[in-house]
């Protein structure tokens, strides 16, 4: 640095040429870029593939710092500096390129996984815990060529880590506990980002986000769930779209013991075959069927029909109209859907008849 001030003090007029490299230097990368995102622009517009439009968002804000660092370099080699001053200046900026293109690949990686990720068989579900894994790889592979290029041994620092790394999980049990039951509930592939589950202690929800530390699910209410990761490990879970999304919801309805039977069933297969052509989520395969069940009651018969539905919300909905149209069709029919009723014997006393 004090070769550095002695050449700026000493004859400022020499600083002429590496400014002009800087200048020169700045003004060619814009032009650079302009015409490099202006094909990336047209490249997104035609293919309408998400890879251009990150690609751009990646590169936008790094470039011109990598302009700045091949002009600063430039305008140094053009200098008058000592080869000492020059070579500290070039290891200064070759340390601020390599921690720019880490940031750059480190965001890349990030927004590729969450684009891509999904879509290539047999990868992990795209979640923030994969997201982050995937960009802390990137930074420590990073950080590993920047020591290296700066000529710092990489083996003592990975042994340090290796001992110290002992004493840090001992002390964060609960958070690397948390951490490694994120990825594996990640990795198993029996929660997923959009399922529907529900915990044995009564939580449900969608599966929203899972994280370093815990797993978000939104409730039918719109509320956010927040569970650890350990804890959800542990629990009992129902996941209502494994191994399909389908499944079969019931309806049970009373009738008289004066109604026939056959009569009953014939009635609700037909409603719910024409339900099933104007109920969203209702489906006609597997067929509905009903089955007298759970049959002879206190005071009626009683019916199951089963139906099947696309996934778990559509249940509700076509629950409602199905009892909607069965209750007017019964009533149609003249087919009675019986109060309790209870027969009481009175039984008087001898004493009474005497």
């Amino acid at each position: 640095m004090a070769a550095i001030k002695d050449f700026i003090l000493r004859d400022p007029m020499r600083l002429l040429l590496p400014l002009l490299v800087l200048v020169a230097t700045l003004a060619i990368g814009k032009g650079v870029k302009s015409l490099l995102f202006k094909g990336l622009r047209r490249w997104s517009a035609r293919t309408k593939s998400p890879a251009a439009t990150t690609l751009t968002q990646a590169l936008d804000r790094p470039f011109m710092i990598w302009v700045l660092i091949l002009g600063l370099h430039l305008a140094s080699q053009s200098s008058q500096l000592s080869e000492q001053a020059t070579a500290r200046i070039a290891k200064v900026l070759l340390a601020l390129w390599i921690v720019s293109l880490i940031m750059m690949m480190s965001r890349l990686v990030g927004d590729l996984i969450k684009y891509y990720g999904s879509g290539v068989p047999g990868a992990l579900p795209v979640t923030t815990l994969t997201q982050n894994l995937a960009q802390l790889g990137v930074v420590v592979l990073g950080l590993l060529v920047l020591l290296n290029s700066l000529g710092y041994s990489i083996t003592p620092i990975l042994t340090a880590l290796g001992v110290g790394g002992l004493a840090v999980a001992l002390a964060l049990q609960d958070t690397l506990s948390n951490l490694f039951a994120g990825f594996y509930v990640a990795v198993a592939g029996q929660i997923r980002l959009g399922d529907y589950i529900k915990l044995n202690t009564g939580e449900e929800g969608y599966v929203a986000d899972i994280t370093w530390r815990s797993t978000t699910i939104r409730a039918l209410a719109n509320n956010m769930i927040i569970i650890p990761n350990a804890k959800l490990a542990q629990a009992i879970v129902t996941n209502y779209y494994l191994p399909e999304k389908r499944l079969a919801t019931n309806i049970q309805v009373g009738v008289s013991y004066a109604s026939d039977p056959e009569k009953v069933e014939h009635m609700l297969l037909e409603e719910a075959r024409e339900a099933a052509r104007e109920i969203p989520g209702l489906l006609l395969d597997p067929p509905p069927q009903v089955r007298l069940d759970p049959g002879f009651g206190d005071s009626s018969l009683g019916f199951t029909l089963t139906c099947q539905v696309a996934e778990f919300v559509d249940q509700f909905l076509v629950r409602h109209e199905l009892r909607k149209r069965i209750l007017k069709r019964l009533r149609q029919e003249g087919i009675e859907m019986p109060f309790p009723t209870r027969t009481v014997f009175l039984r008087r006393s001898d004493r009474e008849t005497g």
